[in-house]
């Protein structure tokens, strides 16, 4: 890696491997359409549109030493993103995505990141030995994290004096994952990006608008700040500027694998910036939209 280091970004790397059709689709369709291998993950997406955006990303992850993880390094060197810090590990296999997609949005989707589980805290060691940080002299910069890590690693995070000195910024990595941020939620310096359905997971009730989920995770699950997504619906931001909306411009939908990433990492870029809260919110919505629409190459 040239150049200063902007961000770190913790979480899963891997292949995403992605089937997309035109059709409408349902359990059991079988349909034309174009399958597409390319580096994917929640640190990864991040990393990439971060990239994109100017800043200068480098990745704490666990990949194996097998082909496919070698040629995963490959990839990231060759887009500019730091893997110095890689955990690489001689018997975990390179973690891989599965997605369908169709014309009516995600279908299906596999995600096996158990190399990434497996490795647990050994991907956290630049930020303890001195490389990036230790106990006594914390990393003080930007980290990007994903919710693929283990319950129990994301609860030691959440206490770990090793990110004491951090904007942590925090996605949950899915609905089923949701649960696990549950810790993470009213650390001061922790952002967290979810969606709607994320959102009453975390909160254990329905809602039925963004605002109403940022506004009910910041007042009764003390949540330090949270953005809220909701596909073409309003957004909203909660957390030390009030509650803040905005609504995503109307797009054709061809993909919706790695929007929420997209959103993330566009938001956090903007306010690298210098953008004020309600624009980085704007900035962030139509980031997520144009990749949504297939105009990025995220």
């Amino acid at each position: 890696m040239t150049g200063p280091l902007d961000i770190l970004c913790i979480g899963s790397v891997l292949w995403d491997v992605i089937g997309r059709s035109a059709s409408h689709m349902r359990v059991g369709s079988d349909v034309p359409g174009r399958i597409s291998r390319h580096p994917g993950g929640v640190a990864m997406n991040i990393a990439m549109t971060l990239k994109r955006f100017g800043l200068t990303p480098a990745l704490l992850t666990a990949i194996g030493r097998d082909a496919e993880g070698c040629d995963l390094v490959a990839r990231c060197d060759r887009m500019g993103l730091g893997t110095e810090y890689i955990y690489r590990s001689d018997d975990l296999p390179t973690d891989r995505y599965m997605a369908i997609e169709g014309a009516n949005g995600l279908i299906a989707a596999i995600a096996d990141a158990h190399s990434l589980e497996a490795a647990g805290d050994k991907i956290l060691r630049p930020l303890a030995d001195g490389r990036l940080g230790s106990e006594t002299a914390p990393f003080p910069g930007r980290i990007a994290l994903d919710g693929n890590l283990t319950t129990a690693l994301l609860a030691e995070i959440a206490q770990s004096p090793l990110f004491a000195a951090a904007d942590l910024r925090v996605a949950p990595a899915g609905p089923g994952k949701a649960e696990r941020l549950l810790p993470l939620l009213p650390q001061p310096n922790a952002t967290l990006y979810v969606n709607l359905e994320e959102a009453g997971l975390i909160a254990a009730q329905r809602f039925d608008t963004a605002p109403a989920a940022a506004a009910a995770l910041q007042q009764q699950r003390g949540a330090a700040r949270v953005l809220v997504t909701d596909g073409g619906n309003p957004a909203a931001e909660a957390g030390p500027h009030g509650l803040i909306t905005a609504t995503p411009p109307p797009v054709l939908v061809t993909r919706v694998t790695g929007a929420g990433d997209s959103f993330m990492a566009a938001h956090i870029a903007a306010e690298a910036r210098g953008e004020t809260p309600p624009e980085a919110l704007q900035t962030a919505l139509r980031a997520a939209a144009a990749h949504i629409s297939g105009d990025t190459d995220l």
